[in-house]
């Protein structure tokens, strides 16, 4: 057994690049955490061993390690197994791993009980177990043969970590594993034997008690509680509200005998059995549209600990609680807010309070012992590495130099400082974990509501308990964090009914005991049906004070859940003063309540993978010295925001317009406030800069101000400041002041440079020693001693500086205030015409490319988007692809590298097409059901079967002749049922301009021949339809090509991966308007797994939208920086078809009073102004319809716009004039676009507007 840290120091993981950016939120960027020096060593383990398992401590972790293992070794030796996987998925992961196929698992405590896994050469734990039982199941998975030693390495996250595992590899190494309790008197099994023994023979209720009693855990069974179990079974507690609270047996009281009521034993049968249905609150989006506010989900259990007004992270998206039913979370949007991550506590239990004693206990042993000492011993006794035992014993020597103290067995520190925003945090840190803190932290929930009416936030974790007080103006006392044990239990029964934890517990005690039964047998009831049935249950439970369910409820959460017992033996404990509490103020928070305040966002920094602004706004919530605790060499220069500086600097020097000063009061305030100041300097801070010289002149006459020559400069200063400057420069001071302005102040230095700092914002030694005309030993022997004060800060910070800096403690805190503001309004959704900016952007139709390469990524983005083919060469590709030419596309057709396939007809000359790159054919369309099913349609694909690609004439000749246009007609209908292809795309071209062709080859025929028989038109058709380019090339079976043997998850798999690839941005409006079987929810399922995988991200990134949106990493970040318009206003005009056009699609079309309805039809074409739709055109060029609002001007500018957009239609290419005859409903003539359009080129004609082709 080995503990390995694979970095020199935990604290300093600065070799790598912070992920936490200032900067373009487009720009690349890299991540400092440990998790690029674990992933190499995890696969440099698997490559050691035939077979590893590695387990953590949730599944999201999970599937991170194994995407990034995987993509590391860039071939695939590891799939993650977990809870949330299917069953069926689970034993073929099992198999591979078993046969050799797989190197390795990921894997959850899926596999740490009750399966066999074979043989395992090696277990890796990342993150401390939650127990030593836990630690010896999993690493016992290795070596599972007689005389084979386990062989097992753990791989702690954090430093905090290192401690629960060097306590933990001593006791497994003693096989110390934590007492096994079995529940005491659970009522509600007692109550599910209870209906089985009498459904299979009567009982007397004396027989009954004595073979109960014979069973530990009802060994000291009290009558009463058995009679009261029998009363609820017989129907003493009837109820006209739940009429499901029925009788199970009929109790004789005379007789003091038991029987079965009719249908009680196969109540019994199909409802029996102790394992509870657990699963997943779904979250929405309160006062969302009916099927549009679904966000996700959270497991249950999370629930249980999450109250109303707390906050937490999905995807990478913050959300409120604002009420939990018995079914789902209401949440409303936090942008920016810190929130708790998302867990399951069933993979990851509470730690055990002899565990936690162990982990004190260690603890006081090794502050006990040298240093050296205290290395040997744990490389020897404990399994850990050098630099594992360097960073554990450097972790508490920091942690004793920050506190004086460190918590351990028989010491407990409650530390208290003040947040980020003034409220007061205080810190409960104790080893005693999260069966003890849980209950205590509800405790001092009470305890302040009881002497405050307020409402405190309280966390609580395996190593301490947190609470934040809101606006307290002294420092919280220490005794309100440490409950009376004698009441300690009466507060936590006080509020554990309020709790979902409570409700959960009821319902899963109500179901064991028989009184929720399933409503089919066999199968498991929907779990929402269920909640409501037990709400409605518990109503009528509460009235009866005595209802056995209710009371075993409180018997799981103080007993199972919580350990009551435990926690007052640890209260009584303080009380007797056996364990000691230390008290500390502190400014930043020691290094184990920096641990326990990154529960959530250090969880969220280290495995997250959120968006550039949501990362920055969740580190400058945290304060600067845990941030490099967390993070290492991580500077504030990384998150603040250069703007928010520019304008604080701004204000803070008066040259803001609202501060500057308007008469020489205001001169003389400015010098108090800012020091010396030139004349130059004075006038850039008042309003009328010609009259600086006369209020200047003025009040030095008043004796109010001097001026003093400083640094080879002349400068103004207040007449009161004369003493200082005096003695901390040693200039010579004019005359004449009065002595109250003479007196020597202690520290002169000290004061001009604090009011430089608290006037400035980060700055230099240097410049300040240069403003002063000191030396910069002078200057910062002054700063430190402001430093040890705490009024100044040293570090970095001015965003794209280099080297340390000084600052004001007050700016820093304005200054990270305003920078988390600007980056929360950063993280609000955006509007949806910042989707449709994204949209143009993401496909590239900013900036067109040119080439073959070009080509190729078109079709990557559109593949699987079926448009009119119509639009596809006249506007799609064009779009895309600069110069684009046909012959280029045929090229790649018939190279075989994209094939196309027909997605329905439109008319008689249109119809839809799809492109599709050949190394992507499993997003081929499935066979469609409503196929052609004429006897020459069957012929077709015979023929096109057995001999494979054929030109039309081997075809006809192939089908024994035949009417040719008939067969022809035939075959294009195969086409758009999507059975039949060709390697170029001529014919498709020659499909949709026939009208024309046919008609100019009936008037050459007629030429030709002076008197045309019938016989000779028949004949020409033929010859016609033969070698028309609609029958041009050759053709094959769609089917051919088709990826054999995909199961519908592949399928559906390849067709989310293209969405994402198309979209950037997926949410349900956009897999609605694809046209998906099944829809949105058909590919829910594959998005949440490709989130948990670190693949997308989940969000609230677009306003309005349905509330579960996911999207590539790198998009979010894209979207946001087109979150505002352009100065200029950027136009582009697309077919309405066009996959980047979103309106009428992911986006609704602008609402209408009357009249015509823009639609995405073919050949109509849209005008966006800066992503907004401003103009829809229909197909004929004859109608407009326009949507414009705004003010005057904007609108007059967004007329301009949309006609010079149109008339820029009227391209050289163009066969025929630009014609409009209508727009909005009304001749162009009474159009307020009429002017716009005439000064674009338009000219008047009898048939509308016409701008001729240029």
């Amino acid at each position: 057994l080995r503990v390995e840290v694979p970095v020199d120091d935990m604290a300093k993981l600065g070799t790598e690049t912070l992920e936490i950016r200032s900067g373009p939120a487009s720009r690349a960027d890299a991540r400092s955490s440990i998790w690029p020096a674990i992933h190499p060593r995890l696969l440099e383990l698997i490559r050691e061993h035939r077979s590893t398992l590695i387990f953590v401590n949730s599944r999201r972790l999970a599937e991170r390690i194994a995407s990034a293992v995987n993509e590391l070794a860039g071939e695939e030796l590891v799939h993650a197994h977990h809870g949330s996987i299917a069953r069926e998925q689970r034993l073929r992961i099992e198999d591979d791993l078993k046969a050799g196929r797989l190197r390795a698992l990921v894997a959850t405590s899926s596999l740490e009980l009750g399966i066999d896994m074979g043989a395992i050469d090696l277990v890796i734990q990342v993150e401390a177990p939650p127990s030593v039982a836990s630690g010896m199941q999993r690493i016992g998975r290795a070596g599972h043969q007689i005389d084979t030693p386990s062989k097992g390495v753990i791989m702690p996250k954090f430093r905090g970590d290192l401690l629960a595992c060097a306590a933990l590899t001593e006791r497994m190494h003693a096989g110390a594993v934590e007492q096994s309790r079995y529940p005491r008197n659970p009522i509600d099994v007692l109550a599910q034997q209870i209906v089985a023994m009498v459904a299979v023979e009567p009982w007397t209720v004396d027989d009954l008690e004595r073979v109960v009693r014979r069973a530990a855990p009802f060994s000291d069974l009290a009558r009463p509680i058995l009679e009261g179990v029998l009363d609820m079974l017989s129907g003493r507690f009837p109820s006209d509200e739940f009429a499901e609270l029925r009788p199970r047996v009929v109790w004789d009281r005379v007789a003091n005998a038991l029987r079965s009521r009719e249908g009680a034993g196969r109540i019994a049968l199909t409802s029996g059995g102790t394992i509870p249905d657990r699963g997943l609150y779904g979250v929405f989006l309160v006062g969302a549209e009916p099927g549009k506010g679904r966000v996700g989900e959270l497991d249950e259990e999370m629930v249980f600990e999450t109250r109303q007004g707390e906050t937490f992270l999905l995807g990478a998206s913050t959300w409120r609680v604002e009420e939990i039913t018995h079914d789902r979370v209401l949440v409303s949007p936090a942008p920016g807010v810190p929130g708790k991550m998302p867990f399951w506590k069933g993979e990851a239990a509470g730690r055990p309070l002899e565990f936690g004693r162990a982990i004190g206990a260690l603890t006081r042993s090794l502050r006990a012992s040298d240093p050296a000492e205290g290395t040997r011993r744990l490389i020897e006794k404990h399994d850990l590495d050098e630099r594992a035992a360097r960073n554990l014993l450097q972790y508490l020597a920091d942690q004793y130099a920050a506190a004086g103290a460190v918590p351990d067995d028989r010491t407990i520190i409650v530390e208290r400082y003040v947040d980020e925003v003034g409220d007061w945090r205080v810190c409960v840190l104790t080893p005693f974990g999260g069966k003890v803190h849980a209950p205590w932290a509800m405790a001092i929930g009470a305890m302040v509501r009881e002497r405050s009416d307020i409402e405190i936030d309280v966390l609580w974790t395996d190593d301490g308990i947190v609470a934040r007080f809101p606006e307290a103006a002294a420092p919280p006392p220490a005794e309100v964090m440490l409950p009376d044990p004698d009441r300690a239990q009466d507060l936590v029964v006080a509020r554990l009914s309020e709790t979902p934890l409570f409700a959960a517990r009821f319902r899963e005690a109500a179901g064991r005991a028989l009184l929720l039964p399933r409503r089919f047998p066999g199968s498991r009831s929907p779990l929402w049906h269920t909640r409501r049935r037990a709400s409605e249950l518990m109503q009528v439970a509460s009235r009866f004070g005595s209802f056995p369910i209710i009371l075993e409820a409180y018997r799981e959460c103080l007993q199972d859940v919580f350990d009551m017992p435990a926690l007052i033996e640890v209260l009584r404990g303080i009380r007797s003063r056996d364990v000691r509490v230390v008290t500390v103020d502190s400014r930043t928070p020691s290094p184990f309540a920096a641990s326990l305040l990154f529960t959530y966002v250090g969880n969220f920094i280290y495995e997250g993978d959120a968006p550039l602004a949501e990362r920055r706004a969740q580190a400058l919530t945290v304060d600067p010295t845990q941030l490099r605790t967390l993070l290492g060499e991580a500077e504030l220069r990384e998150l603040l925001d250069a703007d928010a500086l520019a304008e604080l600097e701004l204000d803070l020097q008066h040259l803001a317009p609202d501060r500057a000063a308007r008469h020489a009061d205001g001169v003389h305030d400015l010098l108090l406030r800012l020091g010396d100041l030139t004349r130059d300097e004075l006038a850039a801070r008042v309003t009328d800069a010609t009259a600086v010289d006369d209020w200047l002149a003025e009040l030095e006459r008043e004796r109010r101000t001097i001026s003093l020559v400083i640094a080879g400069e002349t400068r103004h200063i207040a007449a009161e400041d004369a003493a200082k400057y005096r003695d901390a420069l040693g200039v010579v001071v004019p005359p004449g002041l009065p002595d109250a302005f003479l007196v020597s102040s202690e520290r002169p230095l000290a004061s001009l440079v604090r009011r430089w700092a608290r006037t400035h914002g980060p700055f230099g030694v240097a410049d300040l020693a240069r403003r002063l005309g000191l030396s910069t030993r002078l200057v910062l022997d002054a700063l430190r001693d402001l430093a040890d004060a705490g009024t100044v800060v040293e570090g970095e910070f001015r965003p794209g500086g280099s080297g340390l800096e000084w600052v004001d403690a007050g700016v820093l805190r304005t200054l990270r205030q305003r920078s988390l503001a600007r980056l929360r309004r950063e993280v609000e959704p955006v509007e949806q015409a910042a989707l449709a900016r994204f949209a143009t952007a993401w496909h590239g139709l900013d900036s067109p490319r040119g080439g073959e390469g070009a080509l190729l990524d078109a079709i990557g983005q559109l593949q699987g988007a079926f448009v009119p083919a119509s639009d596809l060469e006249s506007r799609i590709l064009p779009a895309r692809v600069s110069g684009y030419d046909e012959g280029d596309l045929d090229a790649l057709l018939a190279s075989g590298a994209a094939v196309w396939v027909g997605g329905g007809a439109s008319g008689p000359h249109d119809g839809k097409v799809g492109l599709f790159l050949t190394e992507h054919l499993s997003l081929l369309p499935e066979p469609r059901d409503d196929l052609p099913a004429g006897t020459t349609h069957q012929k077709i694909r015979d023929l096109l079967a057995a001999r494979g690609a054929v030109f039309f004439p081997q075809l006809l000749a192939g089908l024994g002749g035949g009417f040719t246009p008939e067969i022809l007609e035939a075959l294009w209908d195969l086409v758009w049922s999507g059975e039949v292809t060709n390697d170029t795309l001529q014919p498709l071209r020659g499909f949709i301009r026939a009208p024309a062709s046919r008609a100019r080859h009936r008037a050459n025929a007629a030429r030709r021949s002076t008197y045309p028989t019938r016989a000779s038109l028949l004949v020409s058709a033929e010859r016609t339809a033969i070698y028309s380019k609609e029958s041009g090339g050759r053709w094959s079976l769609v089917d051919s090509l088709r990826v054999p043997d995909l199961t519908p998850t592949e399928r559906v798999t390849a067709r989310v991966h293209q969405l994402l690839e198309r979209h950037g941005i997926v949410t349900r409006e956009a897999v609605q308007a694809e046209g998906l079987a099944g829809g949105f929810a058909a590919v829910y399922g594959v998005l949440k797994a490709m989130e948990d995988a670190g693949r997308v991200r989940r969000g609230y990134f677009v306003a309005g939208r349905g509330a579960t949106q996911f999207a590539l990493p790198g998009a979010v970040d894209r979207l946001r920086v087109v979150r505002e318009a352009s100065e200029q206003p950027t136009v582009v005009t697309i077919a309405a078809t066009d996959p980047a056009n979103l309106y009428g699609a992911a986006l609704p079309w602008p609402e209408r009073a009357e009249g015509r309805r823009p639609m995405r039809s073919s050949g109509a074409l849209v005008v966006l102004i800066d992503g907004a739709l401003a103009a829809w055109l229909a197909r004929d060029e004859r109608a407009l319809l326009t949507f414009t609002d705004g003010d005057e001007h904007e609108v007059a500018t967004a007329r301009g716009l949309i006609a010079t957009a149109l008339a820029a239609e009227a391209s050289p290419d163009r066969r025929a004039p630009f014609f409009l005859d209508e727009i909005d409903g009304l001749p162009v003539d009474e159009s307020p676009l009429a002017e716009p359009l005439r000064s674009a080129g338009f000219a008047r004609t009898p048939r509308g507007y016409m701008k001729r082709n240029a």
